[in-house]
């Protein structure tokens, strides 16, 4: 029997005070990786990795978000977040939210990582402590390799302050003439071009316990600080500083006035090389004010643009110790699993099927896989190059946001092309920092003739989707793929991400119509199944909230669970609240940004969200809807923010065969489940990391899943080798 209808009292849901803010809520995130760094119980090198990652994040924070809130500032914007702050109150949120967080990543890797890492064998010196023989190799190889590089640049009346490009390290140096007692100031930039740490031979390592060490060597800065005087002849260095600058590196393209996008982007990629206005300053904590004072003047920046810290500058450059080949100081060894059904084809060394074939497994039932527990080469690379090479495959359709720079994905495309079949690829070139490689794809791609697009005006093309038509007897089949991740083999070892193939009629018509509203002039507004955004999306997955709502008022039980990268769309948000004080149990993983309070009283207590930060990087986006019995679960492209809902097109399709959903449904109680990798989220926006108990064993639901993967192959207990068995492949 269905219960009574509930009634809630009205309440104003938009009210900024029930919404976190975007930026600091991302803060927040950056704050969980740099936490996975400082957990003893990840690997040491993985340790290492998160510091870098934490450090490459916010660089692009700054580039980007930090450097649009100063460009409002500058217009005078008094345009309000959805939780109230102005533009310059969310600047200085930001700075004093970071200085401790910066301070912590710093001090953690000074204090506690470095001797980690020398115990281990991987010394990071100070230039100062190598004896005489290790300095000999230095300066030899300083003379030899670095000095021809470098360019001493001077400032003074008749040298004006040079500029400094983004990201870039440098060296502030304090010069004196020795006969006129005249100082003066110069910039040295550390050349990117070499490594910068940089290693000694293995026979001047630091020996211990007479076994030699895995790593010995130097940053390339402080080599070129401590040989200053060849870059000065006849003048007496009296300091010199480190610096680091970041400046605004987003691209601001007019579509409308743009004949050709291609080479409108190609332009704002050069000017992204030199960078646009500094919006930050990295500086060593003991530079002298006059030193710091001039940066500022001639950088244009104020105090709440400088980030202070002990020790080196740029830690995203740590990423360079992960090629050290030493597996026991990183996470186990994994190999992707080739899902269960696709086990009985016979691969070729072409990557091409012999046998049954990979499109008579997706003719049986729709096929689900997930990376990187399950294969991406051998399911869409695998699918892609069968369709290239199938003499019945007459055209294949397909959106590339982000590829690998040796892509077997548009190689694949290029030989469809060779041999005769129609392809048609929309390339994003307005994918933000890679549109210089799309730019390369996309030039390669025409040259053979494929049919290349770049996407709608004014629109991002997010959407992972690929449509192959073949012949089949009498009659054409659709086949397609809906993926939540990129085309990317590389980002598929490290990104969760799911993918659907399928042939099914209805969803085939739904993607040939969305091809034809990405590369015609097709205005379509309806779709059989698909939610396509800008089109429907919104309103289609108000429209599921809604129906939660309309159960609980009815008498019956409402439950959302819902997966996704970042959650910041109010109207998505207000939606949740009003569903929440109804009466539906809401439970979101959100790995990002979100801007919903949970647990508000009278507004958000029956809402639960967490956030997994772990060995990879959670990027598939899940949705499921109770339906009163009659569940519904959706995978796809969008997150719910607004720039998914209506300025991106993004394709979220429904999953219909019901032992995948089961599937789905089991991946979010795995997750759901997680007391290693999981975060709550509090009502004032921190998060509390679980942990298991006493009574509780640990749960990772990363390490959950790979396990599962290796079960699934049925003979995973035989751990056959890895290169004589189908059943095991990388990524």
């Amino acid at each position: 029997m269905p219960k009574a209808k509930k009634s809630v009292n009205p309440i104003n849901l938009n009210d900024p005070q029930y919404y976190l803010n975007r930026e600091l809520s991302w803060l927040e995130f950056n704050n969980r990786v740099l936490h996975e760094a400082c957990d003893p119980r990840t690997p040491l090198l993985e340790r290492l990795k998160f510091l870098a990652i934490f450090s490459s994040n916010l660089d692009e924070f700054f580039m980007v978000r930090v450097a649009a809130l100063k460009q409002q500032v500058e217009a005078k914007v008094g345009l309000l977040t959805p939780d109230g702050r102005t533009p310059q109150q969310q600047l200085d949120e930001i700075w004093s939210t970071l200085v401790p967080q910066v301070t912590k990543q710093h001090q953690h890797f000074e204090q506690v990582l470095q001797p980690l890492l020398a115990n281990q064998g991987i010394h990071i010196l100070d230039y100062i402590n190598l004896n005489q023989k290790q300095r000999t190799y230095l300066d030899n190889y300083y003379e030899e390799q670095i000095f021809p590089v470098l360019t001493p640049l001077a400032v003074d009346p008749s040298h004006p302050f040079p500029y400094i490009s983004n990201l870039s390290l440098n060296l502030a140096v304090v010069v004196k003439n020795p006969d006129t007692e005249e100082e003066f100031f110069a910039r040295v930039k550390v050349p990117n071009v070499l490594p910068r740490f940089l290693p000694l031979p293995p026979e001047l390592g630091i020996q211990e316990n007479e076994q030699p060490a895995h790593w010995t060597g130097v940053p390339l800065e402080q080599a070129i600080a401590h040989n200053l005087e060849s870059l000065f002849p006849g003048m007496n260095i009296q300091e010199y500083h480190p610096f680091r600058i970041t400046r605004n590196a987003d691209l601001a393209l007019e579509e409308d006035e743009a004949d050709d996008l291609l080479l409108a982007i190609e332009q704002e990629l050069r000017k992204r090389r030199i960078g646009g206005s500094p919006v930050r300053l990295e500086i060593q904590s003991q530079t002298p004010e006059p030193v710091r004072v001039r940066l500022l003047e001639d950088l244009d920046l104020t105090e709440n643009d400088v980030y202070e810290v002990d020790g080196l500058l740029g830690l995203r450059d740590l990423m360079y110790f992960m090629a050290l080949p030493l597996p026991e100081l990183k996470d186990p060894p994994r190999q992707s699993v080739v899902p269960s059904r696709l086990q009985r084809l016979r691969e070729s060394s072409d990557g091409l099927d012999e046998g049954n074939d990979f499109f008579a497994v997706i003719r049986e039932k729709d096929l689900l896989v997930h990376h990187p527990y399950q294969s991406f080469s051998s399911t869409v690379v695998r699918f892609i190059t069968n369709a290239a090479h199938d003499p019945n495959v007459l055209a294949i359709k397909m959106t590339l946001y982000r590829t690998s720079g040796d892509s077997p994905i548009v190689n694949a495309l290029i030989a469809a092309a060779e041999n005769g079949k129609q392809v048609s690829v929309l390339v994003e070139l307005k994918a933000r920092f890679d549109e210089e490689n799309n730019i390369y794809w996309a030039r390669r791609l025409e040259r053979v003739g494929v049919h290349v697009v770049y996407g709608l005006v004014g629109l991002k093309t997010h959407c992972k989707t690929i449509l192959v038509v073949r012949r089949e007897k009498d009659r054409m089949r659709r086949y397609v793929h809906i993926g939540t991740g990129n085309y990317n083999q590389k980002t598929a070892r490290l990104y969760t991400d799911l993918g659907l193939f399928s042939c099914r009629e209805e969803l085939g018509a739904d993607i040939t119509d969305l091809f034809n509203f990405l590369t015609g002039y097709s205005r379509q507004k309806a779709y059989r199944e698909v939610l396509v955004a800008p089109v429907n999306m919104r309103d289609r997955f108000l429209a599921l909230i809604h129906r939660e709502i309309e159960n609980v008022q009815n008498g019956f039980s409402g439950r959302i669970v819902a997966k996704m990268n970042s959650l910041v769309d109010p109207q998505i948000i207000a939606t949740l609240y009003e569903a929440s004080r109804t009466g539906v149990q809401i439970d979101l993983i959100v790995r990002g940004i979100c801007c919903l309070r949970p647990g508000l009283k009278d507004i958000s207590e029956n809402i639960r969200i967490i956030s997994i930060v772990g060995r990879f990087l959670e990027h598939s986006r899940i949705y499921y809807f109770h339906n009163n019995g009659q569940e519904e679960i959706y995978i796809g492209s969008a997150d719910w923010m607004r720039r998914n809902l209506d300025r991106r097109v993004e394709v979220i399709t429904p999953v219909k065969d019901q032992d995948i959903a089961k599937d789905l449904q089991e991946i979010l109680g795995i997750l759901l489940a997680d007391n290693r990798q999981a975060w709550d989220l509090q009502a004032d926006g921190s998060y509390i990391q679980r942990r298991p108990g006493d009574d509780c064993p640990e749960a990772n639901s990363q390490k959950t899943l790979i396990n599962m993967a290796l079960r699934s192959t049925s003979i995973a207990s035989n751990l056959i080798d890895s290169k004589k068995s189908s059943l095991y492949t990388d990524s």
